[in-house]
């Protein structure tokens, strides 16, 4: 077939003639214009106009879209729509069966030489794998660039992944976009569209129309998106593994009955504030997809009813996530619990539900037994004699976390921490204002061997009688965070390290201003053949001794943050003299004793540095930052 359009990229004007295409018309091509196309035609009233325009911009849309359809290969069809906007639209409307059709109707002796003569451009109409990943935020989100995709990747392996994020204020993506992506690129299997307010059901209806290969789907803050447009996935992608649904004020239970119904291979589902989605919605999906493992729902107005649900159907599920739900009682994750549906249940995290108490969450204990990983957080009806419980019932827990609730008090998590000595191996305590530092008699209580890493941060009531307690139950620990404990002292610090066993790994201390040199010698002298990360930002009373002692006793030492402390010239020194240490990642931010002078030593230590933070260091000038970033050029440098 002939081709119309010059791939050469030569500037000669060519002579005028015409080409025959399929049949059925005929193109004349102007001796006076440059690679344009003109058609022997009468347009009645456009006659007039020939000599003021360029005949091709005469041909209606409908005639331009035949030819392009017309066209050999997608590469030819990607060139023109690189001449104009208008092509380029045009051309991403164009969907592969289209071509297809009127390939079939060329005679077979046509079809015969354009398969001899143009195997290569055959090749570029394959979709592909879809493979291709394309991206665009904020101003670059139009139908322009969308279209540019859609017709871009048609011919190079095919578009995978779509992801949209926010919106140009003035031309930004609307259903015209949308449907450009859905009619060029068939093997779209993911698309997630975040604020994009110019989309509704007809821009979703068309990728439901022509994209079946799509599995997820990602909607937040799609305003104009309705039952309708979910319905319409629904019915095209039966193959849809992943939906995500966030702040869709007009998706309800009719939407999420459809893709139960018509989606039997669904394994995630996330819906976060939709306020017309409610019980009848949640409980269609749980009890139809009957392969859903990952379930997440936040700030929904269901009730008991849906928990009672998720207790009996969810059988297959692994993770669950429940946020906000005001409506859903004690009853709601009592019958939860005692369903004993959820024996498959991993991972739990509960936030912000009043009707966690202490009964509800002991028969959530009790009724899933594989749970390993569990997280409360700002549930504020769970007590000592809740949690004690739980451990008690939860046998393969693996992960507990806490956070911001405030009735837990030390009593509790010591009691937990004696239950549950079989196979816990991470606490973290983030915000429980409840916890007081009250020494204990716990010498009856037998230890947890199992314990590996400690997680305490900002609970400010908590001080160096709890830190002693705890290093003596838990004598296996490898990783510490005390991330703004700043009550405690060397005193309540140095007893947990004299109790740790297996080695301290990594050791995070920041904010913990009275820790002083005396801890971190101790802290050297006996984990420094194990420790690996240490973190001191904060530590104002930390000075050079310290770096002298890491220095001396760490041998596999290989990131050091000692921003914010009392440190010099003199300390950088003595690190850098120390032949055994690898350090990678060196932080010394807002360290106002460090002057030029250490450049020498931090070039000595660069050798090995993958990570340099020099920020808000006063006294380091920019001509020594700027020879550091030469001479250092593998170490990322912050300043």
């Amino acid at each position: 077939m002939p081709a119309l359009v010059n791939h050469g990229g030569d500037d000669e004007l060519y002579p005028g003639g015409s080409v025959e295409l399929g049949g059925r018309f005929d193109v004349y091509s102007s001796p006076t214009k440059r690679a344009r196309i003109s058609v022997p035609i009468s347009f009645g009233d456009l006659e007039d106009e020939q000599d003021h325009k360029s005949s091709v911009e005469i041909l209606p849309d409908e005639c331009l879209f035949e030819i392009f359809r017309r066209l050999s290969s997608g590469k030819e069809r990607s060139s023109c729509a690189c001449v104009s906007k208008r092509w380029l639209m045009l051309v991403s409307g164009i969907c592969k069966d289209e071509i297809e059709t009127v390939r079939n109707t060329i005679s077979s002796d046509e079809s015969r030489e354009d398969v001899e003569g143009d195997d290569d451009d055959d090749d570029d109409d394959d979709d592909g794998d879809g493979y291709l990943t394309r991206r665009l935020e904020g101003k670059k989100a139009t139908d322009v660039r969308l279209a540019a995709i859609a017709v871009g990747t048609s011919w190079r392996g095919g578009l995978g992944k779509l992801s949209i994020r926010g919106n140009n204020s003035v031309r930004g993506v609307t259903n015209r976009g949308l449907s450009a992506v859905a009619h060029g690129c068939p093997s779209l299997r993911s698309l997630s569209l975040w604020n994009v307010s110019s989309v509704g059901d007809k821009g979703l209806c068309e990728i439901g129309k022509r994209c079946h290969m799509l599995e997820k789907l990602d909607l937040c803050q799609s305003q104009w998106i309705t039952n309708k447009g979910l319905i319409a996935i629904a019915e095209g992608c039966p193959n849809l593994t992943t939906l995500n649904i966030e702040s869709c004020s007009k998706i309800g239970n009719e939407g999420l009955q459809a893709v139960a119904k018509l989606c039997p291979n669904l394994h995630s589902i996330s819906i976060k504030d939709c306020p017309l989605v409610g019980d009848h919605g949640v409980s269609s999906l749980l009890s139809s997809a009957s392969e859903l493992s990952r379930v997440k729902l936040q700030i929904l107005n269901i009730t008991d009813f849906s928990l009672a649900v998720i207790g009996h159907y969810g059988k297959s599920i692994t993770n669950l996530v429940l946020s906000g739900l005001r409506n859903v009682n004690e009853r709601g994750f009592w019958v939860m619990g005692i369903a004993q549906g959820l024996q498959k249940l991993v991972s739990l995290t509960i936030t912000s539900c009043h009707g966690v108490t202490d009964a509800s969450i002991e028969a959530i204990g009790k009724g899933c037994q594989n749970l390993k990983q569990m997280c409360l957080r700002r549930c504020c009806f769970v007590s000592d004699n809740g949690l004690v419980a739980f451990s008690k019932s939860a046998g393969s827990l693996e992960n507990l976390h806490l956070e911001e609730c405030n009735r837990f008090t030390q009593s509790g998590i010591i009691g937990a921490l004696s239950s549950i000595k079989a196979n816990l191996k991470s606490l973290t305590l983030v915000k429980c204002m409840g916890i007081k530092d009250i020494e204990l008699e716990i010498s009856m209580l037998s230890p947890c061997e199992s314990l590996r890493s400690l997680t305490i941060k900002n609970c400010h009531g908590l001080g160096s009688a709890s830190l002693a307690m705890i290093g003596k139950l838990c004598p296996q620990l490898q990783h510490v965070d005390f991330t703004g404990l700043y009550a405690i002292t060397d005193a309540g610090l140095l007893p947990l390290l004299e109790n740790c066993e297996a080695g301290l790994v990594k050791v995070n201390l920041t904010g913990c201003w009275n820790l002083t040199d005396s801890i971190v010698s101790a802290m050297t002298r006996l984990h420094g053949g194990t420790l690996e990360m240490l973190n001191l930002d904060g530590c104002w009373n930390i000075t050079d001794a310290s770096l002298v002692a890491i220095a001396d006793n760490c041998l596999l030492l290989n990131d050091l943050d000692v921003s914010r402390c009392a440190i010099t010239d003199a300390g950088i020194s003595v690190l850098s003299d120390a032949n055994h240490l690898s350090l990678q990642v060196l932080s010394m931010s807002g360290c106002s004793e460090i002057s030029n002078n250490c450049a020498p030593f931090l070039k000595r230590l660069g050798l090995n540095l993958l990570g340099l933070n020099l920020q808000n260091c006063i006294g380091i000038g920019s001509n020594t930052i700027e020879l550091l970033v030469e001479s250092l050029w593998k170490c990322d440098i912050l300043a």
